[in-house]
């Protein structure tokens, strides 16, 4: 799967990025944890460089 750099991951495809169930991540929020996440609407939304910056990824290190 190829993710797009120029838009908002969904839950779905940062799951696929770090690896993990779409599960996690929606424990993760309920709980404050996780990647920064913004919910729009009734769906959660990620940062592509925040998420890559949460897992230790990030580009500028």
């Amino acid at each position: 799967m190829e993710l797009p750099a120029n838009r908002m991951w969904t839950a779905e495809e940062v799951a696929y990025f770090l690896d993990l169930p779409v599960k996690t991540l929606y424990q993760w929020k309920w709980q404050g944890e996780g990647p920064p996440v913004r919910k729009i609407g009734r769906h959660l939304r990620y940062n592509p460089a925040k998420v890559r910056e949460w897992a230790g990824m990030d580009e500028a290190a």
